[in-house]
């Protein structure tokens, strides 16, 4: 016969189970950032080509009009990039980027002349106007010019109106003349190909509508060079733009991260040089302002940061976080703040459990605060971000402080959490409409909705049944949870990791609300169907 005292103690198992799980997934997570990994090295540390633009100091932006870089900016960026690159990109013309082939040309650079294409009759002249000023002023630098870049892919202009302008251009300048955009759109487009010199095409594994895992991403590149050629017999094909993100949201397999940067980067460039393809890396600096275009992704396609500082070497293993070790320290004073504000008159059983549940809080909002350090563009979005943060902090501590007190052997009454809860529902719903309808460019926010869904689940092991059937909206924003973060996984093909973890942190809110309800709506004897 089991003892009468199973049913209260095997809760207690569980939430035990629980708080040195969460501790040591935090322990664990932060250190395998820390660990060097081996990659294949790249044939060289020199690359032929890059895409270069200078904006990417604080507020920054080609949207802008008014956006001027001196010449004394962009001589300083190309005294820098010319000790690793051959040749820079450029993308448009104005804004002081017009002088980049005749500063270029001092550092023994060549360049791949931009001449940026739009909806705006009026500001394509301009642009073409400046581009063909610049090729006959310094001819001597230049590699090629290119005429538009994804204008196609924008919808911006008609392949007609777009033949027309390289041709403009390319009866005016000696060097030769290309266009450049997703291969996709060559395929769909093969007529342009009467119109340039040479074929400039795309691929980037990462935006792929398919998106390709890193492990087989230059293959993917390889298999598309070799139906472009085939699809253009005897033509010069370009890669104009390839490259992988180091930051930002994962893609089904394809994650954004350092490590996967790198190893792409090695990888192509092995290839490259073993096929003699010609192509132009994507890019020189990380652009902040891409972040309000593409989301955190967008800002984090450089080989070297905003700073000009180089992410990773081109030989040798590669540490995803070399400051892995400020999450174990905010792990531990997670602990420390846990115990010191509920240990009191606690034993050590209920001091244990707040050490635990401090050190995976401090964790994981360290894990927050660094994907913050990515995402936030403004000090709106860094306010809101830490508002966030520091509620659900107090929402952990509270929670921990109740659960801590159970675990002691208090007999306290129900969590009065309905409130609280609900609050945490509606948001976790709210997002998770967001990533539904919207998640293109949206981040994962997992390290902060980790601290009141575990929180909420473990206290409620702990809690004595209720006598009362949750609200009608509380039981409304569970099933929500539930098909949202089903959807999620499913618009990921189930392959993101992420978007596993997002589900799990929705059923860790959601299925305590629905099991409180099953069982109220059981001992009312209802029938199951109704129930």
């Amino acid at each position: 016969m089991p003892s009468p005292s199973l049913p209260r103690y095997r809760p207690q198992v569980f939430v035990w189970l629980g708080l040195l799980l969460a501790a040591l997934a935090v322990a664990l997570g932060w250190w395998v950032e820390g660990r060097p990994v081996a990659l294949p090295d790249a044939p060289s540390a020199r690359i032929s080509c890059v895409s270069y633009a200078p904006f990417r100091e604080a507020g920054e932006t080609p949207l802008d009009p008014n956006a001027f870089i001196s010449p004394q900016r962009i001589d300083a960026d190309l005294q820098v990039l010319s000790q690793r690159f051959d040749c820079v990109r450029t993308y448009s013309q104005g804004q002081g980027l017009s002088a980049v082939p005749r500063i270029a040309a001092r550092h023994g650079m060549k360049v791949l002349m931009g001449i940026w294409l739009g909806a705006d009759p009026k500001a394509n002249a301009e642009q073409v106007r400046l581009g063909i000023a610049a090729a006959r002023e310094t001819p001597q630098a230049l590699r090629g010019v290119v005429v538009g870049n994804e204008v196609l892919l924008r919808g911006e202009l008609s392949a007609t109106a777009l033949a027309g302008y390289v041709r403009q251009v390319r009866d005016a300048v000696d060097a030769p003349v290309t266009y450049a955009d997703v291969w996709e759109f060559w395929l769909r487009y093969p007529q342009l190909a009467a119109s340039v010199d040479y074929i400039t095409i795309h691929i980037l594994p990462y935006w792929e509508d398919k998106p390709v895992a890193p492990e087989r991403a230059v293959q993917h590149v390889a298999e598309v060079y070799a139906r472009v050629q085939q699809a253009f017999p005897g033509r010069r094909v370009m890669i104009g733009e390839t490259g992988w993100p180091s930051a930002g949201r994962p893609r089904q397999r394809a994650a954004a991260s350092v490590i996967n940067e790198a190893r792409y980067l090695r990888e192509f460039l092995r290839y490259a040089a073993k096929v003699n393809l010609p192509y132009n890396v994507i890019e020189a600096f990380d652009q902040p302002w891409k972040r309000a275009q593409e989301g955190t992704v967008g800002g984090y396609w450089g080989i070297f940061d905003a700073q000009a500082k180089a992410k990773f070497p081109m030989q040798g293993p590669v540490v995803e976080e070399p400051r892995w070790w400020i999450g174990e320290a905010a792990a531990g004073a997670g602990a420390l703040l846990f115990v010191l504000v509920g240990g009191w008159r606690r034993r050590w059983r209920g001091r244990l459990a707040l050490m635990l549940a401090g050190w995976a809080s401090g964790g994981a909002l360290a894990w927050q605060a660094r994907q913050m350090a990515y995402a936030c563009r403004d000090a709106w979005e860094w306010s809101i971000s830490t508002i966030a943060c520091l509620c659900a902090l107090g929402t952990a501590l509270w929670l921990a402080r109740w659960i801590a007190a159970r675990l002691d052997g208090e007999q306290r009454a129900q969590l009065p959490m309905l409130p609280l809860r609900f609050g945490w529902l509606f948001v976790l719903a709210f997002y998770g409409l967001l990533l539904v309808f919207d998640g293109r460019y949206r981040d994962f926010p997992l390290g902060l909705f980790a601290l009141p869904c575990v929180g909420f689940a473990l206290a409620s092991w702990l809690s004595p049944r209720a006598t009362s059937a949750p609200l009608l909206e509380v039981r409304f924003l569970a099933v929500a949870l539930l098909l949202l973060g089903t959807i999620v996984v499913v618009q990921e093909r189930g392959l993101n990791p992420a978007s596993w973890l997002w589900l799990g942190l929705n059923l860790l809110l959601a299925v305590p609300v629905l099991l409180g309800w099953w069982r109220i709506a059981r001992r009312r004897g209802l029938p199951a169907q109704q129930a």
